[in-house]
């Protein structure tokens, strides 16, 4: 059963000025019976909250693959604007995709992987570019 609680109400002086303060006592916590309870006989139920555990995504690398039509400074270019690289860090991308024939623009979530995928490769078709964007599972 509940009981009411009485309201205290106090003056404060601070700095010259008077503020009421309220407090409230926290009464006794109420026996809620279990809904789940068929047969009535009053007894608590207890709430549980079952903490999930999210398992975090799986990355994906997206991957530039060398041709040999593709320019250079086109390549340059969509790491700059698709995968916001600087000069610098686009360069050093582009030369690795030279040398070793592929090179790692980044790692992402599934749909970003795919979307950053599919904007390089509409991008070179628009410029009638063959350069080959992939992604792999990390």
């Amino acid at each position: 059963m509940f009981q009411s609680s009485m309201h205290d109400v106090t003056q404060d002086w601070t700095a010259g000025a008077m503020r009421r303060v309220r407090r409230t006592p926290i009464g006794p916590v109420m026996n809620v019976p279990d809904r789940n309870n068929e047969n009535g006989d009053g007894e608590v139920g207890v709430i549980t909250r079952t903490k999930q555990k999210l398992k975090k995504p799986d990355l994906y690398r997206v991957l530039l693959l060398n041709d040999d039509y593709t320019p250079m400074e086109f390549v340059v270019h969509v790491l700059e604007r698709f995968f916001r690289k600087n000069r610098d860090e686009a360069t050093q991308i582009m030369l690795h995709v030279h040398q070793h024939g592929v090179g790692e623009c980044g790692v992402y979530t599934y749909e970003v992987a795919e979307t950053k995928v599919t904007q390089v490769l509409d991008f070179a078709r628009q410029h009638q570019h063959p350069l080959q964007c992939v992604m792999e599972k990390k």
